[in-house]
């Protein structure tokens, strides 16, 4: 009887289709994500057919390597760590990324130039300590978000394009790929506190981007 794998099929399940070479279950696993790795390539690689290659040869990796994971992080974390280490290499051989050990000191100021720090709540303030007083708009409630997404989606690309190699790989493992914080700090080597700054620098920083583009002349 042929299995049928669907998003709701748990990993040890699909793992075990693939250790099988059960084609269904690879299907399954390439319709989850290979949307994602690509996103994720095209902030390394110079190209999208580069990234597109990247992304292919991240598969036959998972296929020869299927009997080798040991499940100590999700099959998705899996995945994204093989692309990711492909698409650095690559990057860093077309000249487009720096190595992630090239972060910034996160004893810099704490917003790292993403937003005037007058928008923010002083470090002594009695509820908000450090967080928005003056939030930027959101960009998801005028009638004409369908005509915006598209060119927002660009906008969002080349914004994350620009940040540090720190803040875009803590930025493309959450909001991209979906990972948890427990497993980017695993990724990465870095504290809960370093990926939580990373992160908020990094939000701040395209959020702000998103609000110049939907607000000219702020």
């Amino acid at each position: 009887m042929e299995r049928k794998f669907t998003a709701a099929t748990p990993d040890d399940v699909l793992v075990a289709g693939l250790r099988e070479g059960d084609e269904a279950a690879f299907a399954e696993l390439v319709r989850r994500l290979s949307g994602v790795l690509l996103h994720i390539a095209l902030m390394y690689v110079p190209t999208h057919a580069i990234a597109e290659e990247v992304v292919q040869e991240t598969w036959l990796a998972v296929l020869r390597g299927i009997h080798q994971f040991e499940g100590r992080s999700s099959l998705k974390t899996w995945v994204v760590r093989i692309l990711m280490n492909r698409a650095k290499s690559i990057g860093v051989r077309e000249h487009r990324t720096i190595p992630f050990a090239s972060v910034v000191s996160l004893q810099d100021d704490p917003y790292d130039g993403a937003a005037d720090p007058e928008r923010f709540f002083p470090a002594e303030h009695l509820q908000w300590p450090g967080h928005w007083s003056s939030p930027p708009q959101t960009w998801h409630d005028g009638p004409e978000d369908s005509v915006l997404t598209g060119e927002m989606t660009g906008v969002v690309e080349r914004a994350a394009a620009e940040l540090s190699p720190a803040q875009r790989e803590v930025l493309l493992m959450r909001d991209v790929a979906g990972l948890s914080s427990e497993e980017v700090c695993a990724m990465l080597d870095i504290s809960q506190g370093n990926q939580r700054v990373l992160l908020h620098r990094a939000r701040s920083r395209v959020r702000l981007v998103l609000e110049r583009y939907l607000t000219p002349g702020l």
